[in-house]
C-alpha cells in the first residue's frame, strides 16, 4: 500500500526560524503511534483483507454488476485504512528520518500491511482475466459501477504485463526488503550527511541553501563541501542506483515491458509518443532557453565563464532579504484569492489547522512535498522554509498540490489519485498566479527584471533541468542493462546531459560529476521527473488561455482539478481547446519562457 513518497521540488533550504513556522498536527490521522484508534484500524485491516479474499477469490467472473460494485467498495475501504496508517507512519518518519523509533514504526507498519494485503493480489489479476464483453455488460448494467471505468482501464492496461498469481504475490510480499529498503537506506544516509562550510557543520538543506547566496565565495565553498561528502559516500549511492536499476530491469523483463520507461508511462496514463514529443521539443529548445539565458546571466554577474555554483546565484542588483512566514502566507493567499476566492478558502486550513510542517529541523527530510493522505482526511504539506523569495514560490507550488488534492478527494479513494503528469498542473499554476501577482506589483524596471529572471530560472529548472534528468535516467537504465556501473560510469552519464542542457558558458569544477547522488527522484520514483516539464508546459498553455480572457476558464479549471484521476489528459484539456498529443502544443509552453528571455534581453538595450 501507499507510503508517502517525498516528492521533492527544486528549492533548497537550511536551518533558522523565520517567524512562527507551523508544524504538522497528525492527530487528524491518529492521536499517537500506540493509540486505540490505530490498533483498531490495524486489526480491522487484517480481518477485512482475509474476508475479502475469502468472499471473492476465484469468484469475480461469476459476479453480477451489484456484486462487482460491492467488491470495489470493499476494496476501496481497505485502501483508505491502509493508506491512512501508512500516511501517518510515513509523515512521522519524514519529520525526523534519523529517529530510529520512527523508522522502526514505519517499517513495522509496512511489514504488517504488506502481509495483510498479500491475499488481495488476486483481485487485480483476476479482474484483468475478465472477458471484455462481460465487463462491458456489467458496466452498462450499473451506472455506479461504470463510474469506476477509469480505474478499470488503468488496471487492464497492465494486463499484457502481469505475471502468474503466485509470482505477483511473491513480488508483493518481498517488496519491503526490495526497493522500499533501498529507499530507506538512501533517505537515512542523506539525512545523516554533514557538510563543513567555513566554520559551520551543516546538513544537506542548509548547505544547498548557500548555492543561492549573494556571496560567490560562499556558493563555491558549499559546492566543494557537497562534492567532497558525495565523493566520500559515492559507493553507497552507486550501489543504491545499481541495485534499484537492476531490480527494475529484472521485473520489467519478466513483465515484458518494452522499455524501462513503460511502467511510468502506464501509471501516468500517458502515451509514450506524447512524452517523446515533450522531450524532443525541450531538447530542441535548449539553445533558445537555457543556453541563451545563462549567457545573459553571465553578463549580469560580470563573468566570462560560469561555474555550476553560479547557476542559481541571485542577480547583482537583487537585494538579499528575508521573507517572513506571515508575508509568504499573505502573498500566496492573496494571489490565489485574486484568481478566485474559493481557491484561497481551500488553501487557508493548511495554515490554520496544522496541515503544513515548515521549519528546518535536524533529521527532517529535505525539500518539499504535498501528500494527499486519504480522501477521508486531508493533505499535508512539508517545506523547509528559509525565508527566501524562492521559498514563497515553493509554498505556492505545494499549496497548489494541496488544493488539487482537496478537490480531487470528492472522487473517492480509487478515482482521486491524479497521474503525475497532471498532478503538477495545479502546483505550477499556483506558482504562476503568485508570480503574476508579484509582477503586477513591480514598480521599477529593476524589480521587473529580478522577478522575470527568477521566473525564467524556475522554469528552466522545471523544464530544461528535469528533461536533462530524464535523459540521464534513460541513459543510466540503458547502461545498467549492459552490466554493473562504477561510480565513474554514472558520473560520466551525468556530465553528458549537464553539458548539453546548460550550454557552453559553463565550466565544471572537479566534483560536480557526483551531484546526481542527492537527487531523490531517481531513487524513489524512476522517470518521475518528466512530469515536472509536462506540468509546466501544460500550465503555460493553460495560462495563455486564461490570459486571453476565456469567460468560463475558472469553472473549467476547478472542474479539471475535481476530476482527479477520473479522466484522461485529452478529456481534461479538450474544454480549453488544448491537445497534448499535438507536438506544437509543447512549443506553446516553451514560447512563454522564450518571450520572457526576449524581454530580459530587450532590457539590456
Amino acid at each position: 500500500m501507499r507510503t508517502p513518497q517525498p516528492v521533492y521540488d527544486a528549492t533548497t533550504n537550511g536551518g533558522r526560524a523565520f517567524g512562527n513556522l507551523p508544524e504538522w498536527d497528525l492527530t487528524d490521522l491518529y492521536p499517537s503511534e500506540d493509540s486505540p484508534e490505530l490498533i483498531r484500524d490495524m486489526e480491522w485491516l487484517d480481518t477485512a483483507c482475509s474476508e475479502f479474499a475469502s468472499d471473492f477469490e476465484g469468484k469475480l467472473a461469476s459476479l453480477d454488476a451489484a456484486g462487482m460494485l460491492s467488491a470495489v467498495h470493499r476494496y476501496e475501504a481497505i485502501e483508505i485504512i491502509a493508506g491512512r496508517i501508512m500516511s501517518y507512519a510515513g509523515l512521522r518518519y519524514y519529520q525526523i528520518t534519523t529517529d530510529s523509533d520512527r523508522a522502526k514504526f514505519m517499517a513495522d507498519a509496512q511489514d504488517k500491511i504488506t502481509a495483510y494485503t498479500t491475499p488481495l493480489v488476486f483481485y487485480g489479476l483476476e479482474f484483468n482475466r475478465l472477458d471484455d464483453t462481460h465487463l462491458t455488460s456489467l458496466l452498462d448494467a450499473n451506472a455506479d459501477l461504470a463510474r469506476y471505468k477509469p480505474v478499470f482501464d488503468r488496471m487492464r492496461a497492465m494486463k499484457p504485463h502481469q505475471l502468474s498469481d503466485e509470482l505477483e504475490k511473491f513480488l508483493h510480499d518481498q517488496s519491503t526488503v526490495g526497493s522500499a529498503a533501498w529507499n530507506r537506506l538512501f533517505d537515512e544516509t542523506m539525512a545523516g550527511l554533514e557538510f563543513d562550510v567555513g566554520d559551520e557543520t551543516l546538513n544537506l538543506e542548509a548547505t544547498l541553501n548557500f548555492m543561492t547566496d549573494q556571496d560567490r565565495s560562499k556558493r563555491e565553498a558549499a559546492s566543494h563541501a557537497l562534492a567532497e561528502v558525495f565523493q566520500e559516500n559515492i559507493k553507497i549511492f552507486a550501489r543504491v542506483h545499481n541495485t534499484l536499476a537492476k531490480e527494475k530491469e529484472i521485473e520489467d523483463r519478466w513483465r515484458k515491458m518494452p522499455t524501462p520507461q513503460t511502467g511510468r508511462h502506464l501509471s501516468n496514463h500517458v502515451e509514450p509518443e506524447v512524452v517523446e514529443a515533450l522531450r524532443n521539443a525541450v531538447v530542441a529548445a535548449y539553445p533558445r532557453l537555457s543556453h541563451r539565458y545563462y549567457a545573459l546571466k553571465a553578463k549580469w554577474l560580470g563573468l566570462e565563464r560560469m561555474q555550476t555554483w553560479d547557476r542559481n546565484a541571485p542577480l547583482p542588483m537583487e537585494h538579499t532579504r528575508t521573507v517572513s512566514w506571515d508575508e509568504a502566507q499573505k502573498t500566496v493567499l492573496d494571489a490565489y484569492a485574486d484568481f478566485d476566492p474559493k481557491m484561497a478558502e481551500i488553501a487557508k486550513p493548511f495554515f490554520t489547522d496544522g496541515w503544513i510542517d515548515a521549519g528546518v529541523k535536524p533529521g527532517k527530510a529535505p525539500g518539499a512535498f504535498a501528500h494527499p493522505t486519504v480522501t477521508t482526511v486531508h493533505p499535508y504539506v512539508m517545506l523547509n522554509y528559509l525565508g527566501k523569495p524562492r521559498d514563497v514560490m515553493t509554498l505556492a507550488h505545494e499549496l497548489g498540490h494541496g488544493v488539487h488534492q482537496v478537490l480531487a478527494a470528492e472522487q473517492g479513494e480509487l478515482l482521486s489519485s491524479t497521474p503525475l503528469t497532471l498532478a503538477e498542473t495545479a502546483s505550477v499554476f499556483g506558482e504562476m498566479l503568485t508570480f503574476q501577482k508579484l509582477l503586477e506589483g513591480a514598480t521599477t524596471k529593476e524589480e521587473r527584471k529580478i522577478l522575470l529572471a527568477g521566473k525564467v530560472e524556475d522554469m528552466i529548472n522545471t523544464v530544461v533541468r528535469q528533461i536533462a534528468f530524464y535523459d540521464f535516467e534513460c541513459k543510466l537504465h540503458a547502461a545498467r542493462g549492459q552490466g554493473e556501473l562504477t561510480p565513474d560510469d554514472i558520473n560520466a552519464l551525468w556530465m553528458s546531459v549537464q553539458a548539453e542542457s546548460l550550454g557552453e558558458i559553463f565550466d565544471y569544477a572537479p566534483g560536480y560529476e557526483t551531484f546526481w547522488a542527492y537527487i531523490p527522484h531517481f531513487v524513489h520514483s524512476p522517470f518521475y521527473v518528466y512530469a515536472y516539464a509536462f506540468g509546466d508546459g501544460l500550465v503555460n498553455a493553460l495560462y495563455a488561455v486564461y490570459a486571453e480572457g476565456d469567460p468560463d476558464f475558472k469553472e473549467k479549471y476547478f472542474d479539471m482539478l475535481r476530476a482527479g484521476g477520473s479522466k484522461h489528459h485529452s478529456e481534461l484539456l479538450a474544454p480549453f481547446g488544448l491537445d497534448a498529443s499535438d507536438p506544437k502544443f509543447w512549443d506553446k509552453g516553451l514560447s512563454m519562457i522564450e518571450s520572457m528571455i526576449d524581454e530580459l534581453e530587450a532590457m539590456e538595450d
